[in-house]
């Protein structure tokens, strides 16, 4: 306290995750903080993207930027770059033994980026992904079709779902052709193609040591191909919002696959105009794999990076770090915004429950498919190399962009007088496949080596 330490803090974290943030923050101050003269600072700058902008145009030292903040949200490929201009403190002689053996293993691997135990990214919150469903307007079409949960377990079965979805309501209105009805959607699509391809025995990207060996395997990909472009172009598979719950809201969809930590976006009615407006509920399972897969799942959510500043500094952020990711703390956190702790100890839903925080139902359901998710999976994230955020943008965008902007095309021909064969037969062929393939095999290979 006689020698006070102030911390800064920058996060992409909004709404409820940013309260329940910013509530933890002030508590650290009032206690911890206050007895050992650290005050913490933390401010949220927008988006992800935002976020990275922000931090790189400081460390850039450009002209109107912050000056670095002591600690910033990042993923991999963000702090791999800040470490690379020699931004980034390394916080492995920071943490003991049994500091490290706290966390959960490939939490803590994710920012070694040199493979020689090397700690630059501080695990505090992580995310599964899970299937969210408008629970309300699924039950009127599973009782109409006989459809349950477990047909929703692997991809094959959500796709042969959403083609009934489809052909249900497009049944709704047999004076209409063709105007049924899209049942899924995806928020993080470059999940899909890695994990999708890990499910299926392919490493898209295999880094080591900053530099990418690429394996775009043409089969993998088109199983992936098959299970999300080719449902789209026939009306099964949306997107059009910004995010998938933007598209529940809207009634354009009823289910889709997105992270944990989105469940407190989830809306509580569909408002598809001013004659369909109606309360929903939220159903939350563990995302189907593919039926004859590998068990694989992503590791996703940003840590905390610490960058280098005076001695004192970095153990003042260390002390905060270790504060928020206490099992006590970081459940707090989780059962406010629907991240996962990132302990052992922590990482229990019977942990959970037992804390005494008031847990909803709904988010019960969601931690506890959120944590069968890690717990029964192998948990896997790229690991960072140069170019690797431009090159995950590829895959974010190639297979979707294409697939929104052909599914318009065939909706436009259809409005011409085409029928739904005539108008889909160009991009539901062998043809389209392999000239999406060979460009996007071609954009990825300039990130190799």
């Amino acid at each position: 306290p006689a020698n006070p330490v102030n911390i800064t803090i920058w996060t992409y974290y909004n709404g409820e995750q940013l309260e329940a943030f910013n509530a933890l923050v002030d508590e650290f101050n009032s206690t911890v903080g206050k007895e050992q003269g650290i005050t913490v600072e933390s401010s949220s700058h927008g988006s992800v993207t935002d976020l990275e902008n922000n931090v790189l145009a400081s460390a850039e030292g450009k002209v109107g930027a912050e000056a670095m903040p002591n600690i910033f949200s990042a993923y991999a490929d963000t702090a791999y770059a800040l470490d690379e201009m020699g931004q980034i403190a390394d916080l492995s002689d920071y943490l003991s033994e049994e500091d490290r053996a706290a966390f959960i293993e490939d939490y803590l691997s994710e920012g070694d980026f040199s493979g020689s135990g090397s700690i630059k990214i501080f695990p505090v919150a992580k995310s599964a992904e899970l299937l969210f469903l408008n629970e309300t307007d699924w039950e009127l079409f599973a009782a109409a079709t006989g459809a349950t949960y477990d047909d929703l377990a692997t991809i094959e079965g959500l796709v042969s779902v959403a083609e009934r979805y489809y052909e249900w309501t497009d049944a709704q209105t047999p004076d209409i052709p063709n105007d049924g009805r899209a049942f899924f959607g995806r928020d993080a699509m470059a999940n899909y193609m890695l994990i999708g391809a890990k499910q299926l025995g392919c490493t898209i990207f295999d880094a080591q040591d900053g530099s990418m060996t690429l394996n775009f395997d043409h089969d993998a990909v088109r199983t992936l191909w098959d299970n999300y472009y080719v449902p789209f172009i026939k009306g099964y598979f949306s997107a059009s919002g910004r995010f998938r719950s933007d598209d529940v809201k809207t009634g354009n969809i009823i289910a889709y696959v997105g992270s944990s930590s989105s469940a407190t976006f989830f809306p509580t009615q569909v408002i598809a105009d001013d004659m369909d407006s109606h309360d929903i509920t939220r159903k939350a399972l563990e995302s189907p794999k593919f039926a004859n897969g590998e068990d694989y799942a992503v590791q996703q959510g940003a840590g905390m990076v610490v960058t280098k500043a005076s001695d004192a500094e970095i153990q003042a952020s260390l002390v905060f770090l270790k504060w928020f990711t206490s099992p006590e703390h970081n459940i707090t956190f989780s059962v406010d915004s629907g991240y996962l702790p990132v302990t052992h100890e922590g990482n229990s839903i019977d942990a959970i429950r037992i804390s005494g925080l008031a847990l909803s139902d709904e988010m019960d359901e969601v931690l506890s498919a959120a944590v069968d998710t890690v717990n029964e999976n192998h948990l896997y994230t790229p690991r960072a190399f140069s170019g690797g955020t431009n090159a995950r943008a590829i895959l974010e965008y190639s297979m979707s962009d294409k697939a929104s902007a052909d599914r318009a095309a065939v909706k436009e021909a259809m409005a011409q007088g085409q029928s739904f064969e005539e108008a889909s037969a160009q991009f539901l062929s062998d043809e389209c496949f392999e000239a999406w393939y060979q460009d996007t095999l071609a954009s990825l290979e300039a990130f190799q080596g």
